[in-house]
């Protein structure tokens, strides 16, 4: 054909071959790292799940109209009960080194209910019991899921934050920017420069970061550096600012209807189902990036569907205990997995166990929940896009000569993009979401969906993946579905057994298919 480019030469190739188990890996879920670097890695997801956790009651809990003794009881109750969802994910869910933390897809709802009026307490437990185990539906679903949608899916889980991230870092830039450039020295560039037998400051770059600066903000602070400046200022660049240490017991022990007895409103429920199911496909791809940074093959369908069912019974103890917030895969410890290179099971295990001991002994964890929020934002900034770049990386199973990928790749990451922007800027301006139907549940179960960004990239990309000439022997290839084949089943590929069964046996009781 006229115009055509002339093939390569063979010297010319530089061949990257197709990896399902990501290489250079230094521990995979099953090969932990010595116990005392465990202790310390485990101490370090602990430090960045900590960051979600004090914004969310910070957002919420002044409109409840609480204090900083309430707000320290909330983070308090949220601390114990991630810890326990994150136990029960690693041991029963998934089997993946997955850290459960709040999630921000509860947050709109929750307020909406909240500036309504319509909450009788300080947090309603009932609201978040209203989540399906989606057992055999959700498996169903994700067999389908080929390379090519998860794209758009796990990209947006991560990219899609971005909103999180360096806004946040400039609400006190001389404190975030500075954690960013530490963070890319102590991970990137010290590591080829100095050449040791263990990696010590890419391993541990969180905590070198995260004690700098927070000593030079503390230094800035008793140097009366913000003494006039605006209150939002000391809100957020102050290291004493937050009220934590002096709201929180020395020692207190969450309990389930700890704020009253539970309440039912219908329409509070279906905003809360929304949620989940909006929290169900997000944490899906967190899922999927979690497997790959931790070198293990592709989830087989069966494992996806158990860690959303005990994602499930997460939320359920969440609604017990009054959290005031669902559960969903902690975003930002996927990404400190792919910093690490550390993928190890028992490392997200002893970060629980963090998480309970500082939850008990409330003046010990307040002191590190009190980290000023554009130390955390910095954080995201790297963590974020390390998720969004496993998305990115399951293109190397799908042609990107074909003009259907390119099709489906891009329309779905624009729509992305694009639909949750308009449904946040109209709530934004309105003070409501563009669906303003009489029916508040239907409004609330549209509004809630369409502000997500990953789920609405992974069902357009999904949608389309799925009834554009699917049966098509090519478009099977262009598509990767092929590579993901013998992971359908579980006992597809012997190395789910090695990474995804669950402990003492009870695969006996309760097997994969």
């Amino acid at each position: 054909m006229a115009g055509a480019a002339a093939p390569p030469k063979q010297d010319e190739l530089v061949p990257h071959p197709v990896k399902d188990q990501l290489p250079n890996v230094s521990f995979c879920i099953n090969s932990p790292p010595p116990w005392p670097e465990a202790i310390l890695l485990g101490f370090q997801h602990y430090l960045v799940m900590l960051g979600t956790t004090v914004i969310i009651p910070t957002a919420l809990v002044p409109q409840m109209g609480g204090g900083n003794d309430e707000k320290a009881r909330v983070i308090q109750t949220l601390l114990f009960v991630a810890g326990i969802n994150t136990l029960l994910q690693t041991y029963f869910g998934t089997c993946l080194p997955a850290v459960m933390g709040g999630s921000y897809t509860f947050v709109a709802p929750t307020i909406s209910i909240i500036l309504a009026g319509r909450y009788s307490n300080i947090v309603d437990p009932h609201e978040l019991q209203r989540f399906k185990l989606f057992y055999g539906l959700w498996r169903n679903v994700t067999r389908f899921l080929s390379p090519l949608s998860a794209v758009p899916l796990v990209a947006l889980a991560g990219f899609g934050l971005y909103e999180l991230g360096f806004p946040g870092v400039a609400k006190c830039v001389e404190i975030g920017l500075p954690v960013i450039i530490l963070l890319v020295i102590f991970s990137q560039y010290i590591p080829h420069a100095v050449h040791s037998e263990r990696p010590v400051f890419d391993r541990f770059a969180v905590i070198f970061s995260i004690a700098i600066v927070w000593v030079y903000a503390y230094f800035l602070t008793i140097g009366g550096a913000y003494r006039h400046s605006p209150q939002k200022t000391q809100l957020h660049c102050r290291t004493d600012r937050s009220g934590l240490v002096g709201g929180a017991p020395w020692i207190r022990v969450p309990y389930p209807f700890q704020w009253g007895a539970p309440t039912f409103d219908a329409g509070e429920a279906f905003a809360m189902m929304a949620a989940s199911l909006v929290a169900l496909v997000e944490s899906t791809g967190t899922f999927i990036a979690v497997a790959r940074y931790a070198s293990a093959t592709p989830v087989p369908p069966s494992v996806l569907s158990r860690g959303i069912g005990w994602q499930g019974i997460g939320i359920l103890l969440d609604g017990l205990f009054g959290t005031a917030n669902g559960s969903s895969v902690s975003v930002e410890n996927a990404g400190l997995l792919a910093l690490t290179r550390v993928g190890s099971r028992r490392v997200v295990q002893i970060s629980a166990g963090f998480m309970i001991f500082f939850s008990i002994l409330g003046k010990f964890g307040a002191v590190f929940a009190s980290i000023p929020a554009p130390i955390f934002a910095a954080l995201y900034c790297l963590f974020f896009a390390y998720v969004g770049a496993a998305g990115v990386s399951f293109l190397q199973f799908c042609n990107l000569n074909s003009f259907r990928t390119k099709f489906i790749l891009g329309f779905s990451v624009f729509m992305g993009l694009s639909v949750p922007q308009y449904f946040n800027e109209y709530t934004s301006v309105a003070g409501y979401g563009p669906v303003h139907t009489g029916a508040r549940w239907f409004n609330d179960i549209i509004n809630v969906i369409f502000s997500s960004k990953p789920f609405v990239a992974g069902f357009v990309a999904f949608f389309l993946d799925n009834t554009l000439h699917r049966n098509d022997s090519a478009v099977r290839k262009d598509r990767g579905y092929h590579w993901w084949q013998k992971f359908r089943s579980f006992k597809g590929d012997s190395r789910s057994e090695e990474f995804y069964r669950l402990p003492f046996n009870l695969n006996k009781f309760f097997p994969s298919v």
